[in-house]
């Protein structure tokens, strides 16, 4: 992430508001959600965030896509150790909005970035710029994220003999909301959940996923 210096006078305001989902290597539905310890211990996994409005300043990052392959041991809300993480930006974004991304994410500038940064407080293997394919239903039915030849996660929002048609299952104030407080998860399944890339390497299915709204404003 980038390094750039920020003081309160210098930081613009700013503001992102989209969908983020993940798929992970916990049960169906993922713990950490509701900050406890992982199904397994340990959990690692592919996070995505889908910038539906956003700017930083005057600069505008509308449409631009951030994904994170991330892993830990414990829990990540409490005691964990062996935190490590690696992070793709939209290569269609240009240097004006790479830096924006970069500062927001890296929590430099405050919003629910710099709170989650301070909790994860995860070591960076490796970032770099590249071709993000995101899509989500209208409907919540269904969403996926791929980087070619290196990420692929789909999923399809959860549903059982008592759900009824075209609804979806869905949880607000989740104890451990990776997105902050306020927001709104609709549980899914992963059919598929593959990485290789900065020493992450899995490849699974049938898993826990999820997709949250995010809305975040800094500098406050």
């Amino acid at each position: 992430m980038t390094d750039t210096a920020q003081t309160p006078e210098t930081i613009p305001r700013w503001r992102l508001a989209g969908d983020w989902f993940d798929t992970c290597k916990c049960n169906v539905p993922c713990p950490c959600s509701f900050a406890q310890p992982p199904t397994f211990g340990d959990c690692d996994g592919v996070l995505v965030w889908h910038i539906r409005e956003g700017s930083y300043g005057d600069v505008a990052l509308d449409g631009l896509n951030v994904l994170m392959l991330g892993s830990f041991v414990g829990n990540v809300w409490g005691e964990h150790s062996d935190s490590y993480a690696a992070i793709f930006i939209d290569e269609r974004a240009n240097d004006a909005q790479r830096e924006a991304v970069q500062t927001i994410f890296s929590g430099q500038v405050g919003g629910w970035p710099g709170e989650f940064v301070k909790v994860a407080d995860m070591e960076m293997r490796g970032m770099e710029y590249a071709p993000i394919e995101f899509r989500i239903d209208d409907d919540l039915g269904s969403w996926g994220v791929a980087v070619p030849g290196r990420v692929e996660a789909r999923a399809e929002a959860l549903t059982g003999p008592t759900t009824p048609e075209g609804a979806r299952v869905q949880t607000t104030n989740l104890p451990g909301c990776e997105t902050g407080p306020g927001q709104v998860a609709t549980w899914g399944r992963a059919t598929a959940d593959r990485a290789d890339a900065y020493g992450f390497q899995w490849s699974r299915e049938g898993r826990s996923s999820k997709h949250i709204t995010f809305d975040w404003a800094g500098p406050d």
